[in-house]
């Protein structure tokens, strides 16, 4: 049973298991924002135009039975309004990412971690 848990722990901590759910946590609070934009604005500008708030009463009722095509109007504008948030968001991580930092150059000083002569005898003692 020991040996589970040190294995179970060594998973559960490393680095993509611990971003994974960090991503999970951000990615429902992300949902609940989407949700409230959708509901709250996108919606409501379409029921001002169009004069209903919500398109989930709209369905085509044939032979006792209906079919809900204004849920999945609903559906779609939510996932569209997804889909565009996602795009913006990763478009910006992208650019911010290909930002290079300035190299500053400092005569005098030495940075231990930054400094060549250090690198190299780090490298000789590990």
């Amino acid at each position: 049973m020991k040996n589970f848990l040190e294995e179970f722990k060594a998973f559960a901590l490393k680095g993509n298991v611990l971003d994974l759910a960090i991503g999970v946590v951000i990615g429902t609070a992300f949902n609940k924002i989407v949700d409230s934009l959708v509901n709250d604005i996108v919606m409501q500008a379409i029921a001002a135009i169009f004069s209903q708030p919500d398109f989930s009463t709209i369905a085509w009722h044939i032979n006792g039975g209906s079919i809900k095509f204004g849920a999945f109007i609903n559906n779609i504008v939510n996932f569209l309004v997804v889909a565009i948030s996602v795009f913006v968001a990763v478009k910006a991580i992208n650019r911010l990412s290909r930002m290079k930092m300035p190299h500053v150059h400092m005569p005098g000083i030495k940075v231990p971690f930054l400094d060549k002569e250090n690198r190299e005898e780090s490298k000789g003692t590990e």
